[in-house]
């Protein structure tokens, strides 16, 4: 059982924290900036500029704690079976059927979220199972939205095998932007809905391919909310 089962018995409500993977570039631009602005304090004659670009550095670096910010989210529905939950915050781009030539090579159900740089970056595993396969493949670095990033943009793919409905992929996509994606799945290990998949810098996309057939429970355009959203049910 997934450790944060245990949690959600307790305590019900979402906290924020900040993500691990932001803990260095925080305490590095936090440095980096207060040196800057101190610097220009003792520089700059008139005081109005300096206000002006000490507010602009305390703007940036509230992009940057934005950006690097990590809900603890716990699945509140009353089961896991045969949910499909969404893998992140973002926007439904892609709902529609798809040739999958990678790894299954049949027909599959592709879901695409988009996290623009305001969203959540962490990313959650969308079904409880067992890790089969981990891949990281290189590639450009197209819009995360064009429908040519899934298959041309750098990414990590992940095949989960369900107890009771085969395998499902899910796969993070890079972007213009966002140039490091960082996986925590591990191959032969179980996997579990509240827990995290990994996390992506900067504006990207998860993909999610199902079996065709899944029951489908958001629209296309529909905001998502990750390990929160269900986005389908498997059959």
């Amino acid at each position: 059982m997934s450790p944060l089962k245990n949690i959600k018995k307790i305590k019900k409500i979402k906290k924020i924290r900040i993500h691990h993977e932001g803990t260095r570039t925080l305490i590095v631009s936090a440095i980096l900036l207060l040196a800057i602005n101190a610097l220009l304090y003792f520089l700059i004659p008139t005081k109005i500029p300096f206000y002006c670009i000490l507010t602009a550095s305390v703007a940036v670096y509230a992009i940057l704690v934005n950006f690097y910010r990590c809900p603890i989210r716990i699945f509140e529905g009353e089961t896991t079976k045969d949910i499909v939950v969404a893998p992140a915050d973002g926007k439904v781009v892609v709902l529609e059927e798809v040739d999958e030539n990678e790894f299954f090579h049949d027909r599959r159900l592709m879901i695409s979220i988009f996290m623009s740089p305001l969203n959540v970056h962490a990313n959650w595993f969308p079904v409880d199972g067992y890790v089969k396969m981990v891949a990281h493949q290189n590639g450009n670095f197209h819009k995360a939205f064009l429908p040519k990033a899934s298959m041309e943009n750098e990414r990590s793919t992940v095949v989960i095998t369900t107890p009771d409905h085969g395998d499902i992929m899910v796969r993070q996509v890079a972007g213009a932007v966002a140039r490091r994606i960082v996986t925590y799945a591990h191959e032969n290990e179980e996997c579990y809905i509240d827990e995290h998949l990994g996390f992506i810098k900067l504006g990207s996309r998860v993909d999610v391919y199902l079996p065709v057939g899944t029951e489908i429970c958001i629209k296309l355009g529909q905001a998502t909310v990750g390990n929160d959203t269900i986005i389908a049910k498997l059959r």
